[in-house]
Order: structure tokens, then sequence, then C-alpha cells
């Protein structure tokens, strides 16, 4: 089953054109690998998937469910309630880890659940003890954020988008903000969550997630996909240019 369809996105920026005609359909359990130089438009498209950045043009299908559609020059988002049912499915985890400082872990997580989906307390703080387990943080359940590393509070920040009960996560760049000995604790968290079979977008800069985790791997440059193929394919046997280059750089 089709997890999202998205067909001929389009963004400007005032004048400029950010992306020029993005298409990606994500079966259930899937994992989408994107990688391309910066300013290529990978986190804009990601944040087009559940409206963070509106569309300029195109039409994005969730579980088949119409989020956004192009009808002649007009762009129409679905109505609110089914938006946020939308919106609520899927879970993202930012380059920055955007935890509120003022709470500790486990109110972090579970605020949302509590605040948004109005779920009761009990039942909510026992899923988060689960994810913190899950994620091998039990025991900073009651520390605050600044006492964490890099690596655990973005563990943590994957641990509170897991406590919404997503069906698809997105992940924008989720390691960049981290020191490099901090990485593999990040990757680690993500590669079991692929096992698991959780549908998952994730805009990367680590090539080696890319190739061994990911099913499928979307190259952009220019605001467009230049190369979308199997990882094997697009790193082993690259014939675009634009990716050679690219590839030539970052697996020095």
């Amino acid at each position: 089953m089709k997890k999202i369809e998205a067909h001929d996105i389009h963004k400007y920026f005032g004048d400029l054109e950010v992306l020029k005609g993005i298409n990606l359909d994500v079966e259930e359990g899937e994992v989408i690998a994107v990688i391309g130089p910066s300013g290529s438009g990978k986190s804009t498209f990601l944040r087009c998937l559940n409206k963070l950045e509106t569309i300029t043009r195109g039409n994005i299908l969730v579980d088949g469910k119409s989020f956004v559609e192009t009808v002649g020059d007009k762009v129409r988002y679905a109505p609110e309630d089914v938006q946020k049912e939308i919106v609520c499915s899927m879970g993202m985890v930012f380059q920055q880890f955007n935890l509120f400082p003022h709470m500790t872990v486990l109110e972090n997580l579970i605020e949302g659940p509590i605040q948004v989906q109005k779920r009761k307390r009990a039942e909510v703080v026992e899923e988060a003890e689960r994810l913190l387990a899950k994620v091998g943080l039990s025991e900073k359940r009651d520390e605050y954020p600044s006492r964490l590393s890099g690596g655990q509070q973005q563990r943590v920040a994957i641990a509170r988008a897991l406590c919404m009960n997503p069906e698809i996560m997105l992940f924008d760049e989720p390691t960049s903000a981290l020191d490099p000995e901090l990485v593999g604790e990040v990757l680690k968290t993500m590669k079991a969550l692929a096992e698991e079979k959780m549908t998952m977008i994730v805009v990367t800069h680590e090539m080696g997630f890319a190739r061994e985790v990911a099913t499928r791997v979307m190259f952009m440059a220019d605001g467009i996909v230049q190369v979308e193929g199997k990882p094997k394919d697009v790193f082993d046997n690259p014939t675009n240019e634009r990716l050679k280059a690219f590839l030539s750089v970052v697996l020095k």
C-alpha cells in the first residue's frame, strides 16, 4: 500500500523556484534516503509533506487521502480535520533537537499525546517509558535536556515523535548537528526503526546509512530528482554526471 504519493511538487520562495516538479511514491515499510548537495531542495521537499511549507503546485496523498491538490491554478488543502489527521500520522525529527528546555525528558515525550491527542496521562507515561527504554535512555527520564549529550537529545527527539504513534517518520538531517562520535548512536536507533518496517523518509548526509539501510535512494540537485534507485545502483553504478560529482566529494 502506498503511504505517500507526491506528484509534480513545485515550491517557490518569491521568484526563486526551489522545487521544480518532484515526484515520489512511498510504499509501506520503505526507507527512502534523500541525498544531494546543500541547497538542492531536500529539506524543503520534506517539509512540504507535512505542511511545514505549503506547496506552490502539485498533489500529495497520504494513505490514499488527498492532503493537497492542484485544480487549474488553485492549490487546495484538505479540510482542517483531515489535515490534522494526516499531519498527526507523520512524526518529524529535525536537525536541531527542539526539546522543551524547561521540561524533563519524560515531560517532553508526553506533552504532545496528552495535549494534542487528548490521551490519558497514565497510558502515555507507560508508552513514553517503553520508548525511552527502546532508545536506551530509561535512566534519563527525569533529566532536563541541558544535561544530555547531543546524541542523547536527538534520541529523545526520536522517542518523542514516536510517542505520537505515527505511521510515517520524516527525518531532516538528524545527525548533521552532532559531533562525529555521537552520530552512530542516533543512526543505530534509526536502523532499528527500519528493521521494524517503519515507513521512513530520511534527508541525510550519512552515505553509509543510505547505502545499508535505505530501500531506495533519491538524489536531488538543483530542485529536481536527478536519480532514483536502489542503493547499490546509485552508489556503485552512477551514470548521472551530477551524481558522480557529488559522490566523488562525499565518499572521499
